[in-house]
């Protein structure tokens, strides 16, 4: 592990530092080639405007013949933290205009992902008149056809990549559909829906539609745990997103189904950052999903009743410490493989035993710790498939390697979609060896040389003054996720003493300019030299209501 500093351009530090940012936060930001404090300027105003984006003014227009009409909406949600939050987003502002709305949830294990024809024929029970689907859909052909043959109409409203054929729906709304104008194509799902329900909005007061005083601004507390967890890439608009969100949370006007996961979670709103959302409240949200059914998660974001929201939080935290069981020990077994392979030889990992809710958080594990793309898989519920969940690093995009393999190998892989960092599949257990062998030939082919060096990008190091609790809680108070890193720093330490705790983590006393710190690697035994290069976060640690600077070391150079 290489560990490198950030570069960054010595004009645009010092048009910050000039405008009144703090020094350290100008070169953090420069290296993130932010130009002018105006990038940094969050506000409503600012974001951009949903008339951009293809489809949603038609779906507007839609929803609003649907509403008018007193017809019957049935949302279709994903059972992961964007899709729960992109449904609540839907069923809170379409309850607010009057809709006659209701919400389906596919079970992971029994009907997999998006609007397949099973699906529909279990949404038809309900005698909907239209489907909107949310963080799902661009991908669902054979299903919008089966809705279509139903005679219910089908709104499609999805941020992944659409693959060679589009589905017959009524309406598609998606910034990376082909001719959309959206200049962010990194909108989450929820994002996605946030800006239909904007767009929906206006063509409601068009008409002069009675329930149009909503504040959907309320809502993007919702829009910001959707879009962290879902790890899309930050772009200004998302982190203009996310910032709304985190600026109600912090003034305690949460929706109380976030407020009670924060709570579960012993954090506290009013200091909540963009680290919270992406670690603590998504993991427990997404723990329904991977392991029991996300109606839980989404009840719990749509209830307006404390106690009922307070009960599901500690619930999905239960599930979540499960979640962590499962995980831990499908990950000792990964690594016990790894022992018996050739150094970077194998990039698919699968176990008959393997938790198919979990093989993604596993995946994401082991590409951290080998530097390269991996795919987990765990066998699915008709005992003759397997579900595979991959994620990869920056150079290669995983859905367009994907399809490399299935255009090479017809037949091969039975469905798969995703992003240029994460992606799900589908195969038969019987094509798992010929699977990983394309997998591993393709990459070999198409990873670039960059992304096979083991490099950490840091903001290189930190002077001592800046070891404060001031200067902690102002990096975390910061927007940061996907393509805009949270700040890492590296340095040079003397280690003066290190021990395990609570059996998974090293607590370390590390020495640096005549100063002692406390540190942590987390998730981490293996022992560090007595003299180590590390990259690290300047964090807040919290003790019996004491404070306290703690630097949690990411990476030792080897």
């Amino acid at each position: 592990m290489k560990i490198v500093e950030r570069p960054y351009q010595e004009k645009h530090r010092q048009a910050l530092v000039a405008a009144g940012m703090h020094p350290l936060l100008a070169r953090i930001y420069a290296g993130r080639s932010i130009r002018s404090a105006t990038e940094l300027a969050y506000t409503p105003a600012g974001l951009l405007p949903p008339t951009l984006m293809k489809g949603v003014e038609p779906a507007a227009t839609l929803l609003a013949d649907a509403i008018q009409a007193g017809k019957r909406l049935l949302i279709i949600a994903d059972y992961d933290a964007d899709g729960a939050t992109a449904c609540a987003v839907g069923m809170r502002a379409l309850r607010l205009f009057g809709a006659n709305v209701d919400y389906l949830v596919p079970d992971r294990f029994k009907l997999g992902y998006g609007l397949s024809p099973e699906l529909v024929e279990l949404a038809a029970q309900r005698k909907p008149d239209l489907l909107i689907t949310v963080d799902n859909g661009i991908a669902s052909v054979e299903g919008v056809a089966r809705a279509k043959a139903l005679g219910i109409a089908t709104l499609i409203t999805d941020h992944h990549l659409p693959g060679p054929e589009l589905p017959q729906a009524d309406c598609i709304v998606n910034p990376n559909q082909g001719g959309c104008a959206f200049p962010s194509k990194a909108l989450a799902g929820v994002g996605v829906m946030f800006y239909v329900m904007i767009a929906l909005r206006a063509e409601l007061r068009k008409r002069n539609f009675p329930k149009t005083e909503v504040n959907l601004g309320a809502l993007t507390d919702l829009v910001a745990l959707g879009t962290i967890a879902d790890v899309v890439p930050l772009d200004a608009n998302n982190r203009n997103l996310v910032a709304q969100g985190l600026k109600r949370i912090r003034a305690g006007r949460a929706q109380p189904g976030i407020a009670a996961l924060l709570r579960a979670a012993g954090r506290n709103a009013n200091e909540v950052s963009s680290f919270d959302l992406g670690f603590v409240a998504g993991p427990r949200l997404n723990a329904a999903g991977r392991l029991a059914d996300m109606s839980l998660g989404i009840e719990c974001l749509i209830t307006e009743d404390d106690a009922r929201a307070a009960n599901g939080a500690r619930e999905l935290d239960r599930l979540n410490g499960e979640r962590r069981k499962i995980e831990s020990g499908m990950l000792e077994q990964a690594l016990e493989k790894l022992k018996a392979l050739e150094p970077q030889g194998q990039s698919t990992f699968f176990a008959t035993d393997w938790h198919e809710g979990v093989v993604g958080i596993l995946a994401s594990r082991l590409k951290d710790r080998l530097g390269k793309p991996v795919i987990c898989f765990a066998r699915a519920a008709d005992g003759r498939s397997l579900k595979g969940s991959g994620r990869s690093v920056p150079g290669l995009h995983l859905r367009d390697c994907l399809d490399l393999v299935a255009k090479r190998n017809p037949g091969l892989i039975v469905r798969f979609g995703g992003h240029a960092q994460a992606a799900g599949l589908t195969i038969a257990e019987s094509e798992y060896p010929r699977f990983a062998a394309s997998f591993d030939a393709t990459l070999e082919e198409t990873l670039p040389a960059s992304a096979r060096t083991r490099t950490v990008e840091t903001d290189g190091s930190l002077e001592q003054s800046y070891y404060t609790l001031e200067v902690a809680r102002m990096l975390e108070d910061g927007i940061w996720g996907q393509a805009f890193p949270q700040p890492l720093f590296c340095d040079t330490f003397v280690v003066e003493n290190q021990r395990v705790v609570g059996e998974r983590h090293l607590k370390l006393v590390l020495q640096k300019g005549g100063r002692r710190f406390e540190a942590m690697r987390f998730g981490s035994l293996d022992p560090v030299p007595s003299s180590m290069r590390a990259a690290y976060r300047l964090a807040v640690n919290e003790f019996n209501g004491l404070k306290s600077i703690q630097l949690n070391v990411e990476h030792v150079e080897s």
